[in-house]
């Protein structure tokens, strides 16, 4: 069943569970990733990022997530990741992503708030959620020109109260693609952040490089969505390069997807109960 943020998310902001957001890198991760959701029947976000949109084009994309999502018995959102042109991001709404997000994050805080403000002018008249990003969470590899700049708690109270947006990623020391978790997060900051912005669910990107115990502490605050691709990749990646290994005379890439699969589903599963 196709959702929006707005339909999962302030819940969760208001609770002490989180929904996960996972980055799709093929029909086959997202098979899985859906797969388990429905088991444990938990909601789920499916993103398509930046370089799955460069390689697939939206409207691949959205038929490929939309029949995922429209096809599941649980609540699944279809979702834009990372997305710096707005002309991206409203083609994205045509084809029937019910999700978006534009990162106005490198830009000044006036033009951050400017741009957010109408792009959700557009998206909740299509009845589609608008993630923002305030702060800039860097990337550990793949993105040399993102910046690494902590959230402002006064930056964050104009962006959430001027944009109209409806989830706000913000930066606390989380990082992206990050392999192992060395992210040390700044608790002080998150709870200065927390108490001037108390109407917009929170974000956090980078969970790979996050510790579980502090997983589960943010889990109990107003974040109430964690981006998760790391792992995943990893996840399908790792097995397949060993399974790949272990039937050297096999050649049919269906037979070796099938076999990553279930190991998907797993590190999907994992995070889902993690965010419980």
């Amino acid at each position: 069943m196709l959702v929006t943020l707005n339909d999962i998310l302030p819940d969760a902001a208001n609770s002490d569970y989180a929904i996960p957001c996972c980055n799709v890198f093929g029909y086959e991760e997202g098979r899985a990733i859906v797969e388990a959701a429905e088991s444990l029947k938990s909601p789920i976000i499916l993103a398509a990022n930046k370089d799955m949109v460069d390689f697939m084009g939206v409207e691949a994309l959205a038929k490929m997530l939309l029949s995922l999502a429209n096809g599941s018995s649980t609540e699944v959102c279809v979702h834009l990741d990372h997305t710096y042109d707005e002309g991206i991001v409203f083609n994205a709404m045509h084809h029937g992503f019910s999700s978006v997000m534009f990162d106005g994050s490198q830009l000044s805080l006036e033009e951050n708030i400017r741009r957010t403000k109408n792009v959700a002018q557009v998206a909740h008249a299509l009845g589609v959620s608008v993630e923002g990003e305030i702060g800039s969470v860097a990337y550990k590899e793949g993105r040399d020109h993102i910046k690494s700049i902590n959230t402002s708690p006064e930056d964050a109270y104009r962006y959430a109260t001027e944009s109209n947006l409806d989830a706000m990623a913000i930066a606390i020391g989380n990082v992206h693609r990050l392999t192992t978790p060395d992210s040390v997060i700044d608790y002080p900051l998150l709870e200065a952040i927390r108490n001037r912005v108390t109407n917009v669910p929170l974000v956090i990107h980078g969970t790979t490089g996050i510790k579980e115990e502090d997983i589960k502490r943010l889990k109990k605050t107003r974040v109430a969505k964690f981006n998760i691709g790391t792992s995943l990749r990893m996840a399908m990646g790792s097995n397949l390069r060993r399974l790949m290994n272990e039937e050297q005379d096999k050649f049919d890439k269906m037979y070796f997807m099938q076999k990553a699969m279930p190991f998907v589903q797993a590190e999907a599963e994992r995070i889902i109960q993690l965010l419980r």
